[in-house]
């Protein structure tokens, strides 16, 4: 396993892993609230043997990363996104699960310079539809739901058996019980809490016009987040330009519950994602 390096931000540092040769295109995948760099096991070792740079990043607050920061949230992570592409240098084609996917898309609009390309996983660019009333008891509800001590086996819980519904990745308890594990620590539950109640993707949706690079998106047709999964697909597709592929039988991983689909999917996008003579991405805002 490789051992992390941490990116110094102003309210912390955040974990993140690369591999694979220096003058490689790089490759920069972020994980969704709640989850591990672990998340990407499947396409990460593809994405090596292709012959890209992959670096894979922890959220604040989660995994590897440290536990002291205090703003959370889409916004928060792309500022994470491009520091961290600023510091290994870009463009890199971005891949984001859930709330990471709506951070890279944001990463996309501010800074195409930095963005070659977009591949989404279960991903929330706008919030979902609810009323003002609904959404006030949903964030009341975060301090209860994820306190000590039964905030780890909630989430882990909810995680197993209904964000995963259907088809399941043959690692996933393995993968549930790290989750749980990293969640019993106090300081990285209090960060998850937080999280959940700062949490909105009102600004993504606001951005999303502004995307320029070439994206693919995967949405699970079971994908409980989603009341409409295949509307919620045709409105990605539509918004930023995407190529959607609904993955059956999968819900909110479909990078990892239907690998089988994602992997060589996400290999031909990167195949086809423009490049320049020297073999280097060109950013999704060239003319």
């Amino acid at each position: 396993m490789t051992t992390p390096h941490r990116l110094p931000r102003p309210e912390g540092r955040v974990a993140y892993t690369v591999d694979g040769p220096d003058s490689a295109p790089l490759v920069l995948l972020v994980p969704g609230m709640g989850d591990l760099r672990s998340t990407w096991r499947d396409l990460t070792p593809a994405l090596l043997d292709a012959g890209y740079r992959v670096a894979v990043t922890d959220l604040r607050g989660h995994g590897d990363s440290d536990t002291t920061f205090r703003t959370h949230g889409d916004e928060a992570t792309a500022s994470d996104v491009v520091a961290l592409l600023e510091h290994l240098g870009g463009p890199a084609v971005l891949v984001g699960h859930s709330m990471g996917a709506g951070a890279v898309t944001l990463v996309a609009a501010e800074r195409p310079d930095l963005v070659a390309g977009l591949v989404l996983s279960g991903p929330f660019l706008r919030d979902p539809e609810l009323s003002r009333t609904s959404r006030a008891i949903i964030r009341a509800s975060y301090p209860v739901l994820f306190a000590r001590p039964w905030g780890a086996r909630v989430w882990a819980g909810y995680y197993r058996k209904t964000l995963n519904r259907g088809r399941t990745s043959p690692w996933l308890d393995e993968h549930v019980a790290d989750l749980r594990e990293r969640l019993a620590d106090p300081a990285h539950l209090r960060q998850f809490r937080m999280l959940c109640r700062q949490l909105t993707h009102a600004p993504v949706a606001a951005r999303v016009g502004d995307v320029r690079a070439p994206a693919l998106a995967f949405v699970g047709t079971v994908d409980p987040d989603f009341h409409d999964p295949v509307a919620e697909g045709a409105w990605i597709g539509e918004a930023i330009g995407a190529e959607v592929v609904m993955v059956p039988d999968a819900a909110h991983y479909p990078h990892h519950q239907a690998a089988d689909v994602v992997v060589p999917r996400t290999l031909h996008f990167l195949a086809a994602t423009p490049r320049d003579a020297a073999g280097s991405w060109l950013p999704g805002d060239r003319a």
